[in-house]
């Protein structure tokens, strides 16, 4: 439609010129003394308008004369351009494919160009972002080939190239690609400190928080880890079931780290209702608050303290898995032994009603005999060790019943039956 719309303006314009050429008797005289130039005024337009095209084509032919320095030059940038992203891009697939030389010559070579369009205003920012990424892509290259003293080098030029706010996310990627560098060999802290560079919005994005977790654990720092490990959870960094046993892991290591019962205690409560109510880390605190107490003026207060760590995972001891009650079961006796007036009836009420409810498992009617033993109820000690004893799958708890039966048969004067438990150790 609009090219018809234009051959008809045209036609137009053709019959009103002929129209007007044709009924132009007009003239015009030129005087130049003594000569006298006579022209139709249809000539004198017609010499007009090709003046005027002639002019206009002269200054236009002018201009790109003069425009021809600059036009050269862009395009010489150009050129660079175009070689400068080919480079790039042949740098990063020779990374890719593990020809790390290669790699890491492109990648140079393409730094080289872009430093040389840095001068140009217009390309500026994109001839930064491209240092960044080649000097990044040569520094893994670097890695690769276990040249860390070239890849500190490219990182750190990486790193001073002064960005536009825009390509900030060319140097953060910089500063965490380096700190797993370190992690790989085994530098954690150096890892913890090129971590510490970042803003505190990219600190808690997944990769950060995962990567200062691994340098945590690497240096040997647990309480800062677990605190770390808990934001991951939080984030969805990891699974539920693997960020659950990370938890547990971190929180038994962050207890193990305790040196007195004092330290012990508040670790323990550093640690979230969520995670203090996993067995394995209550029957964890438990036994190490027993052991670091041990021969302390305040002995029998840390038992008891220990007791009611892990009273919320004796409530739930039937929905326990085996591995778990064995070890709840040696907490608890940890917390009584060597203390036998110190066993308030209370808890051996708890104990001998779990076991009268689950009269088939062989840990609880353990735990009830020790219970008996400890308060020195002799008989039925005997009886429910006895029971118990050869049963029992886990070898520590079934050494010590064999131990315990030996000490019963000595008190009674049985020597035949004391050596025959004694035996059963062996």
């Amino acid at each position: 439609m609009r090219s018809a719309l234009w051959l008809l303006a045209i036609f137009a314009a053709a019959v009103g010129v002929a129209l007007f050429a044709t009924r132009s008797t007009g003239s015009v005289t030129l005087y130049w003394p003594p000569y006298r130039v006579d022209l139709s005024l249809n000539l004198v337009l017609l010499l007009l308008v090709g003046l005027f095209v002639l002019l206009h084509l002269a200054i236009r032919a002018f201009g790109a004369l003069m425009d021809l320095p600059q036009e050269a030059k862009a395009w010489r940038a150009t050129q660079r351009q175009q070689a400068m992203h080919a480079q790039l891009r042949d740098a990063l697939a020779h990374l890719l494919a593990g020809r790390f030389s290669r790699a890491k010559k492109q990648a140079l070579q393409a730094h080289m160009h872009a430093k040389a369009l840095q001068s140009d205003a217009s390309v500026r920012s994109t001839s930064l972002e491209v240092q960044s990424q080649s000097l990044l892509i040569a520094a893994e290259a670097s890695q690769s080939m276990q040249e860390s003293d070239e890849r500190e080098k490219y990182v750190q030029a990486a790193l001073d190239i002064a960005l536009p706010k825009s390509a900030a996310h060319f140097k953060e990627g910089a500063i965490l690609r380096s700190a797993r560098w370190m992690l790989d060999e085994h530098d954690p802290r150096m890892s913890l400190v090129r971590l510490s560079s970042l803003s505190q919005g990219v600190q808690r994005r997944t990769l950060a928080l995962r990567l200062k977790l691994r340098a945590l654990q690497l240096a040997g720092e647990p309480t800062q880890a677990l605190e770390t490990a808990r934001l991951l959870a939080k984030h969805g960094g990891f699974s539920a079931q693997a960020s659950s046993s990370m938890v547990r892991s971190l929180a038994i290591s962050s207890l193990s780290q305790a040196h007195d019962a004092d330290q012990l205690s508040r670790a323990w409560d550093a640690l979230s209702p969520e995670e203090r109510a996993q067995p394995a880390v209550a029957t964890h605190a438990a036994l190490r608050l027993v052991n670091l107490s041990a021969n302390s003026a305040d002995e029998m207060h840390w038992r008891e303290r220990s007791r009611a760590w892990i009273e919320p995972v004796w409530l739930r001891y039937p929905q326990l898995l085996e591995a778990e009650q064995i070890r709840l079961v040696s907490a608890l006796e940890a917390s009584f032994s060597g203390a036998e007036a110190q066993l308030d009836l209370g808890w051996l009420s708890k104990i001998e009603i779990a076991q009268r409810q689950l009269p088939h498992d062989v840990p609880l009617q353990y735990l009830a005999g020790m219970a008996c033993l400890h308060r020195q109820l002799w008989g039925k000690a005997q009886q429910l060790l006895s029971q118990s004893a050869s049963h029992l799958g886990d070898a520590g708890l079934r050494r010590s019943a064999y131990r315990s039966l030996s000490v019963l048969a000595e008190q009674r004067g049985d020597a035949d039956a004391a050596m025959a438990a004694l035996k059963k150790l062996v």
